[in-house]
């Protein structure tokens, strides 16, 4: 069993490593991969208001109370987390919301102000694919800057940030705005393309204010 040192404050906190030998060794050999393109390789960080439970020899911790998960940019918030660290030293975190207050995810991508951001009941991370999935009742968005781009719904959303590869299966829960519970997904145009610039120009030109117009001869009414 190794030997850690765990120190406990108000907020309690605890830095666990996640980088493996040959992690270290790919991440030097490729300098020009971006931060985010890097976060898989961070150390994973837990932090949460409440006492929870730190099991050195089965490498597990159980966290309550407000808990936020960092790994580089990507944030994961919820009621309760649940970190495992395997044999091969890469770790998995589940994280579970209610239906009234979602665990929630979000991660910058490897473009200039975009992120990934997401909320479900459940969220399960593996940080050896850097797969997370999305279980009951998940909505993941693409975000520009504060705006949502493009946004997909459903049961499951499996979502694959190597390769920024979706996948979404069964129907979500029925909602006021979604009241058959389908699959659902929302896309909008790519930024700086031609059908882009198409439809910024219709928004505004929709949102611009009527300008009145004088009809002939009511200036010469008296």
């Amino acid at each position: 069993m190794r030997n850690r040192a765990l120190s406990v404050s108000t907020r309690r906190s605890l830095r666990l490593s996640a980088v493996a030998f040959a992690a270290v060794a790919a991440l030097v050999a490729a300098p020009a991969v971006h931060a985010e393109k890097a976060d898989r390789f961070k150390p994973l960080n837990v932090e949460a208001d409440l006492p929870g439970k730190i099991d050195l020899l089965r490498q597990f911790v159980v966290f309550n109370g407000n808990v936020v998960v960092t790994k580089g940019t990507m944030t994961i918030r919820a009621d309760r987390i649940e970190v495992r660290e395997l044999p091969d030293g890469y770790h998995t975190a589940v994280a579970f919301g209610s239906p009234g207050k979602h665990a929630t995810f979000r991660q910058k991508r490897d473009v200039p102000d975009e992120y990934i951001a997401g909320d479900a009941e459940r969220l399960e991370y593996d940080g050896k694919s850097d797969v997370i999935r999305f279980v009951n009742n998940a909505s993941v968005r693409r975000l520009r800057g504060s705006e949502t781009s493009d946004e997909i719904s459903g049961n499951l959303v499996t979502y694959d940030s190597t390769t920024e590869v979706f996948s979404v299966t069964g129907g979500a829960t029925p909602t006021a705005t979604n009241p058959n519970g389908r699959v659902r997904a929302v896309l909008t145009p790519k930024e700086g393309t031609a059908a882009a610039e198409a439809a910024r120009a219709a928004n505004a030109a929709a949102s611009a204010p009527a300008q009145l117009r004088t009809a002939p001869g009511l200036g010469a009414q008296r």
